[in-house]
């Protein structure tokens, strides 16, 4: 598959969103909501759980199912309130030491002026300083679009996976090609040059695991659940230091040229 089919497979209609994986994977989620500060963001789904027994914090960028839910949901684009929502449990999770498991699906956090006015940047920007210091093990997995810092704002983690048809992008490949070749037209050139594809992105480092999907979604539930399980049993092994300067570090490699 091409870049662009992928990314038209990860924006499909019926594909699976957060709240699907959440449902399959985990047992006795209980919604948390709010970011005691202004509200609570339906386009973010954040709780406890239990994966296997084990005490789990979930949080899921969530778009909707039908055009109803997709407009409640702010069609997976999260306000500020949203990021502050996630934060707030990401730090319940650290004090209980409860490892966070991320899904994210989003096109981008919302860029409307409420948004702005309330903090957007700001709210993102303090996602990605508190995530880095996090003292419990932290892992995203990009389950369809992972678009921008909207996107980044749930994946400074541990580890890093990608279904197979997810894509993970600084920008849009329609506003690239609107801002680098003028044409919104060149969507299918862009999507290529941006590298966006997780086999791309697994090449350079920035993921740890491709997950297929190859024999469908039930398929994939009941391989990412063990593989989850397992991961998370590793993280939980590494004491808070060591844990974080891992973290620093597996960001920081990024970009450096292979000899």
């Amino acid at each position: 598959m091409t870049a662009y089919e992928r990314l038209c497979a990860a924006r499909a209609k019926g594909r699976p969103t957060a709240r699907s994986f959440i449902d399959n994977l985990f047992e006795g989620f209980m919604e948390l909501h709010g970011d005691r500060l202004f509200g609570d963001d339906r386009a973010i789904v954040g709780g406890v759980a239990r994966l296997e027994g084990r005490p789990v914090t979930v949080i899921g960028i969530e778009k909707g199912q039908d055009t109803s839910e997709k407009i409640a949901r702010n069609f997976g684009s999260p306000n500020p309130e949203g990021y502050r929502k996630a934060l707030r449990l990401m730090e319940q999770a650290e004090k209980f030491n409860r490892p966070v498991v991320c899904f994210v699906d989003t096109a981008g956090a919302y860029c409307g002026l409420g948004a702005e006015e309330r903090g957007q940047g700001s709210a993102i920007a303090t996602n990605l300083v508190r995530m880095m210091g996090l003292r419990t093990p932290v892992l995203s997995v990009l389950i369809g679009e992972g678009g921008s810092g909207g996107a980044l704002a749930l994946a400074v983690a541990d580890e890093v996976w990608m279904l197979e048809n997810a894509v993970y992008s600084v920008i849009s490949p329609e506003g690239a090609a609107s801002i680098i070749y003028k044409d919104a037209s060149q969507v299918e050139r862009a999507a290529e040059s941006l590298h966006i594809t997780a086999q791309e992105l697994a090449g350079f480092g920035v993921v740890e695991r491709v997950i297929p999907e190859a024999e469908g979604f039930e398929a994939v539930y009941r391989d990412l659940k063990g593989a989850l399980g397992t991961a998370l049993d590793r993280l939980k092994q590494m004491d808070a230091q060591a844990l974080t300067d891992a973290r620093y570090l597996r960001f920081r490699k990024f970009g450096g040229l292979l000899e």
